[in-house]
C-alpha cells in the first residue's frame, strides 16, 4: 500500500512537471493604449504588471490587466480614466481568453512569425469577440508575442463626456508584449 503512494504521489508529481513545461507565463507584461486626436493633448497609458499565459500545446492564451495599473503622463488623467470612463472599483480587470490559429510552438524561430488570434475581451463589464494577429517568436524558453487592434468605446459601454468628446478618440489603439517564460 505504501509503495503505491509513493508511485501515485511520484506520477502526480512528474505529470505537474510536465503540464508545466506545456505553459509560458508572465506577470511582468506591457499593454499600453492611446485615444489620442489630433491637435489635442496626447491621451495613452502603461500598464507593465500585465499577466499574459500561453499553453504551448495548444494555443490558447489568456492574460489580464488590472485596470488601476495604467499609467498616465498626466494624474488627472489617470483620476478620470479610473473613476469616470473605466470605473475601476467597480470593473478592476481586463481579460482576454483566446486562441493562436495553427500555432505550433516548434515552428517558432528567430524571426516574428503571425498567427491569426480569436478571443474575447471582457471590459467595463462587457465582452466583445476581437480578432486579430498576433506576432511570436521565440529566443531559447521565451517567447515573445505582440499584439496591435482597435476597440470602440461605445462596444464596451464607455462614456465619453461631451465636454472632452472632441478631445478623444472613441477608437482605442492597444498594443501588448510579453515574454513568456
Amino acid at each position: 500500500m505504501k509503495l503505491i503512494k509513493i508511485f501515485s504521489f511520484y506520477f502526480l508529481f512528474l505529470s505537474t512537471l510536465i503540464m508545466a513545461q506545456d505553459r509560458k507565463v508572465t506577470k511582468t507584461g506591457e499593454v499600453n493604449f492611446e485615444a489620442s486626436v489630433p491637435s489635442f493633448e496626447e491621451v495613452a497609458a502603461t500598464n507593465t504588471s500585465v499577466s499574459c499565459i500561453l499553453n504551448a500545446k495548444t494555443g490558447e492564451i489568456a492574460s489580464l490587466a488590472l485596470i488601476k495599473g495604467f499609467r498616465f503622463k498626466v494624474a488627472l488623467m489617470e483620476e478620470h480614466f479610473n473613476e469616470n470612463y473605466l470605473e475601476s472599483n467597480k470593473y478592476p480587470k481586463a481579460i482576454f481568453k483566446g486562441m493562436l490559429k495553427d500555432f505550433n510552438i516548434d515552428k517558432l524561430g528567430s524571426t516574428l512569425k503571425e498567427y491569426e488570434m480569436k478571443g474575447k475581451l471582457d471590459l467595463h463589464g462587457k465582452s466583445k469577440e476581437i480578432n486579430t494577429t498576433a506576432l511570436l517568436r521565440r529566443n531559447g524558453d521565451i517567447i515573445e508575442v505582440i499584439t496591435n487592434f482597435i476597440v470602440n468605446t461605445d462596444d464596451f459601454d464607455i462614456t465619453i463626456p461631451k465636454v472632452v468628446s472632441n478631445k478623444l478618440s472613441k477608437k482605442i489603439n492597444i498594443k501588448s508584449k510579453f515574454l513568456l517564460r
